[in-house]
């Protein structure tokens, strides 16, 4: 049995299990009920008669039964199972789903477990050191690890590689499939603990201070802790906040040009401050730089019938060999870029665009801020007055202000004025003949056969 009933004091640093994975429990006690649960009975294996084997058929079977689900929803739920080390194959050991045929599983048992040190000195003895790649790299880490008492590993390992050997052959094949299973769903995920390693850390103190630096600069541009100048659209039904923020007006607002300082990717953000960018990149004599990057853009947020085309339009415009517009990146960047052009995607040119980005932030950037184009546009910029509405006019905007009609009720009235502009629509009676005429042709030769 994999789970059993019996309640147990697991004391006070007990962690329950997630609530999806006790419902994935509870379904594994019905499976293994001997009235009502899977039929489990002796299954050849090559030549090997294997006790309690279950088959993937019958699995898909009494899943799509029990739950009154279709097959294909029936197969994926059995595959989380395998996944989740519940079920495990008796033959295909690398691959963790439910095929639906006679593919032999078992459920697997719940004290079964293994150090990872001595199931890999094991396995090490038996393949006379010859590993998986993951299993190998694993196996050095160990041992480099806990060189201090391998000895004692590698002891353990042949005790029970003797131990097995005494077996039966059925209970033998059993347990070393138990122990794959076991380890191909609970081995470690070396890239993942690596990369959590070498995550930097960072103090609280530092967050904390950050988030108080962070709420400080945007406090004035948020609509929640101050007010919108010159006054709220939603309350007064006074649109000017609107038009001075227009996504291209010709004159922004002070506060606006402001956010544009507070970081690259808010200049590049807001299609104004893009525009002024651009127009400082043009006097440089680099404005390839923002072309490549909003190409990209355009890419990764265009529609997929045109990915190709402009995936290939792009590499002609910006990377190519006499490019007219051709911009500079590292011979490496280059390699991927090209490699992956092969089979173009969305995402296919993130490499050099990140490359382009981090160029225009650390240099252009900077130089940006100091210019005169920046300058000129602060010094153009408007500040908006507030305009105060005293209580009887905003009551009056209240009262005078109607709820909107719901799309729905507009499209449906949009529907209804179409059918009746059909209705009354003059009949063209010629027309009308001519296809009555067609309809006695094609009905003439029919009734002659």
């Amino acid at each position: 049995m994999t789970i059993r009933n019996a309640l147990r004091d697991h004391g006070q640093r007990y962690r329950p299990r997630m609530a999806c994975l006790k419902k994935v429990e509870k379904v594994l006690l019905e499976m293994q009920d001997p009235c009502t649960g899977v039929k489990s009975q002796p299954q050849r294996l090559v030549i090997t008669i294997i006790p309690h084997a279950i088959t993937g058929e019958d699995i898909i079977a009494w899943l799509a039964d029990r739950f009154q689900i279709d097959a294909q929803e029936a197969r994926s739920f059995g595959s989380m199972l395998v996944a989740l080390g519940y079920i495990y194959p008796l033959q295909d050991h690398k691959r963790l789903v439910i095929k639906p045929d006679t593919s032999l599983y078992r459920f697997q048992v719940n004290t079964f477990s293994i150090s990872d040190a001595i199931y890999l000195a094991k396995r090490n003895i038996r393949k006379k050191g010859i590993l998986e790649l993951h299993e190998q790299e694993q196996y050095n880490h160990l041992h480099k690890w806990m060189n201090h008492k391998w000895d004692f590993v590698v002891m353990q390992a042949k005790e029970q590689y003797r131990a097995a050997k005494e077996r039966k052959k059925p209970d033998r094949v059993v347990f070393d499939c138990q122990e794959r299973a076991y380890w191909v769903v609970h081995r470690p995920p070396m890239i993942f603990t690596q990369q959590s390693i070498m995550r930097p850390r960072v103090k609280s103190s530092v967050s904390i201070g950050a988030l108080v630096k962070y709420s400080a600069t945007y406090s004035g541009h948020d609509p929640f802790l101050s007010k919108c100048l010159p006054s709220n659209p939603w309350l007064t039904d006074d649109t000017t906040y609107w038009t001075l923020n227009m996504s291209n007006v010709e004159i922004p607002t002070k506060m606006r040009v402001e956010r544009w300082t507070f970081s690259f990717k808010e200049l590049l953000s807001d299609p104004r401050g893009r525009d002024d960018f651009r127009l400082f990149l043009k006097k440089e004599f680099s404005g390839e730089n923002l072309a490549f990057w909003e190409g990209c853009e355009d890419l990764k947020w265009g529609t997929a019938v045109a990915m190709r085309e402009k995936a290939e339009q792009i590499y002609k415009t910006f990377l190519a060999r006499g490019a007219p517009r051709w911009i500079n990146i590292d011979g490496k960047t280059m390699e991927i870029t090209v490699k992956g052009l092969k089979h173009p995607h969305r995402y296919v040119l993130d490499a050099a665009q990140t490359h382009i980005y981090m160029l225009m932030k650390k240099d252009s950037y900077g130089r940006y801020l100091k210019s005169p184009v920046f300058k000129e546009t602060l010094k153009k910029a408007i500040c908006p007055e507030e305009h105060k509405f005293n209580e009887v006019q905003l009551e009056q905007n209240a009262r005078n202000r109607r709820p909107s009609l719901s799309p729905i009720i507009i499209r449906q009235q949009e529907q209804e004025q179409r059918a009746k502009m059909a209705a009354n629509a003059p009949v063209d009676i010629t027309q009308v003949m001519s296809k009555l005429s067609k309809q006695g042709k094609e009905m003439g030769p029919r009734h002659s056969k």
